[in-house]
């Protein structure tokens, strides 16, 4: 029988007892406190959330999740901002920002970056289910927030990906996977990701700027956000 989110929050608290007994205490990630209570990850986020609003846990996107409550001075809005984002803001955003960091990767990368670039594109064509491509995707895109060489591009890009987390995002890029197929993603999207890599190795800012345009488009489509006259 699947733990309700009650029955989940009861057995954080302990674990929130053991784990991070004062203010300041970092949580263990959710992947360890997913295993340690016994639920699902959706359960999970769904007990923080509860214990967030409580007032006994804070979370920073990037750095964690803390016992106590937020400093004074810090917005807390992430959690509400992620929660209340939906897909198609999402791609929305990603089609505003990333083409822009894509063109800042060209401008900056070196050699070593190219080799996690290219590693990266080939653990897509690899992947062989849902989760996989999902992985593999979130993994390439951050890649490039990191060969952009901006700390704030890195947070940003990491603040999507949380958004990806979210229960609403998985149900729609599952209803994309079952109706496009594993070829999409692991065919023409992994060429697409090439196409961006061998833009920004060639140091061609305005090639990796259209490149990365054109496939989040192209996502666009997929997931029925953006229609294929549309620019």
């Amino acid at each position: 029988m699947r733990m309700t989110k009650d029955e989940a929050r009861k057995k954080l608290w302990l674990v929130l007892e053991e784990r991070a007994p004062a203010p300041g205490d970092r949580l263990p990630p959710e992947r360890v406190l997913k295993d340690l209570i016994g639920c699902s990850r959706e359960t999970l986020r769904a007990a923080l959330a509860t214990i967030e609003a409580e007032g006994e846990i804070w979370r920073h996107v990037g750095q964690g999740t803390f016992r106590g409550r937020a400093p004074l001075g810090r917005p807390v809005k992430d959690t509400l901002l992620l929660e209340a984002t939906t897909p198609a803001e999402l791609m929305d955003a990603r089609r505003l920002l990333e083409p822009q960091v894509a063109a800042a990767a060209a401008d900056r990368r070196i050699d070593d970056d190219l080799v996690l670039l290219r590693r990266r594109v080939e653990e897509g064509r690899s992947a062989r289910d849902r989760a996989a491509c999902e992985r593999a995707d979130d993994a390439f895109h951050q890649a490039i927030a990191q060969v952009a060489r901006n700390p704030l591009l890195v947070a940003l890009l990491r603040h999507f990906s949380s958004a990806r987390c979210r229960a609403v995002w998985q149900r729609e890029w599952d209803r994309t996977y079952r109706r496009v197929g594993v070829v999409e993603f692991t065919r023409v999207h992994s060429k697409q990701h090439g196409c961006i890599v061998e833009a920004i190795a060639a140091g061609d800012a305005p090639g990796a700027y259209q490149a990365m345009a054109d496939h989040l488009d192209a996502v666009s489509i997929d997931m029925g956000f953006l229609k294929a006259s549309q620019p």
